[in-house]
């Protein structure tokens, strides 16, 4: 593991001290500042809907620039979005906070290419590991997020608007550190032929999983999380105790990535991401029980773990689905599926927990958890199928 994984994962650690802060936040500043209360999560929605619609052009950005530069460029627009959200909460502008993280959605699309990056600075026995690990820089992000959002919420007259001005700096942090890493280049095949069309390698079995069970397991982590803060709230919850749910949810989320990595090679990506699907499930059980802080407490750290089994190993399995010269748009098209089902998440996230309550908002994480469970099964079917046993 060298140095340039290492920067890596703290600039991953930032990145997700960036998305813990929006979660913590966004969804109680638009409730303050929506017009109607099932738009509170509209702010979180943005987000990703910025980072859906901003793949296509990260990918062409990492074609022509390289890594480094794409990934500075990134950092520029965090800094801009974040001073532009600090504007919007002054103002009491709801459209405005919107509309910056939309903006901001670039910088989440650019550094969700972390952990593919990840795997380029290693060699190819440690690609898991390299994942892992940089995923495990988030655990930065989980005790930084909550407490950042927990400390500036006073620092201005205008409730969070510190928070927004913090994250700047944060994003001008990891702009220096991104500075000192050395990314290989580009494999020469990529400035002859791209590979194979995108479509071809979409049909493959074990892309088609990948993609499903990333997006799917993502798509619940941020269908419960989101919804985290304002539950508590009219459960009558201070804002201390979803703070400390929420660190405690990204510690679930991030530090398994110091040994997901070598249970994936020793078991396979198909059997952690069962695990993780189960904990999932556990996390919906337990969530249904009650609402104490207890409860939250436990479900959502259930969540994160889940989710980091899941996540870590679709990743690791859409490795297998692409060529060197095609990871660009291989990896765009993943990134796409993922942002694609957060932004309907975030929707159904702000609109679900104001109208139908905490419970009914559980039960229906059932069904994409199923949809996961029945693509694991098919592509261990084809691949036994495939090996003839």
């Amino acid at each position: 593991m060298n140095r340039n994984l290492w920067l890596l994962a703290v600039c991953q650690g930032l990145f997700l001290t960036n998305n813990v802060t929006f979660i913590a936040i966004n969804g109680l500043v638009g409730l303050s500042l929506a017009p109607l209360g099932w738009m509170a999560t509209l702010p979180i929605m943005g987000y990703v809907v910025g980072g859906a619609l901003s793949t296509g052009l990260v990918a062409r950005s990492q074609s022509r620039f390289g890594r480094k530069t794409s990934f500075q460029l990134g950092l520029a627009v965090a800094v801009a979005s974040a001073l532009l959200c600090c504007y919007a909460t002054y103002s009491k502008n709801f459209w405005l906070l919107v509309a910056a993280t939309v903006i901001a959605g670039y910088y989440n699309a650019n550094a969700q290419l972390y952990r593919f990056a990840a795997a380029e600075l290693a060699l190819p026995p440690f690609r898991e590991k390299a994942i892992s690990l940089v995923m495990a820089g988030g655990l930065l992000g989980a005790v930084a997020g909550p407490r950042l959002a927990a400390g500036t919420r006073s620092l201005t007259e205008v409730p969070f608007a510190g928070a927004y001005l913090a994250l700047g700096g944060v994003a001008l942090l990891a702009m220096v550190l991104l500075a000192f890493i050395e990314f290989p280049p580009p494999p020469a095949q990529q400035s002859v032929s791209g590979g194979r069309p995108l479509r071809e390698i979409m049909r493959q079995p074990v892309f088609i999983v990948a993609a499903a069970a990333g997006a799917l397991s993502f798509g619940v982590m941020n269908l419960l999380m989101a919804a985290t803060p304002i539950a508590m709230q009219v459960c009558g919850l201070p804002f201390s105790d979803a703070a400390l749910v929420l660190e405690w949810h990204v510690i679930g989320m991030f530090a398994p990535g110091f040994f997901t990595g070598h249970l994936i090679k020793r078991f396979g990506a198909l059997s952690v991401m069962a695990l993780g699907l189960a904990l999932n499930i556990l996390c919906v059980l337990i969530a249904l029980s009650g609402v104490d802080l207890q409860q939250f407490l436990v479900a959502l750290f259930l969540l994160g773990l889940g989710w980091n089994f899941l996540f870590t190993g679709s990743t690791t399995l859409a490795l297998t689905a692409y060529r060197p010269e095609e990871k660009d748009k291989a990896q765009g098209a993943l990134n796409f599926c993922v942002f694609a089902v957060l932004a309907l998440s975030s929707l159904a996230s702000g609109v679900l927990v104001t109208t139908q309550g905490w419970t009914l908002l559980n039960l229906g994480a059932l069904l994409p958890l199923a949809l996961t469970g029945l693509a694991l099964a098919w592509l261990a079917r084809q691949q036994r199928a495939s090996s003839g046993t």
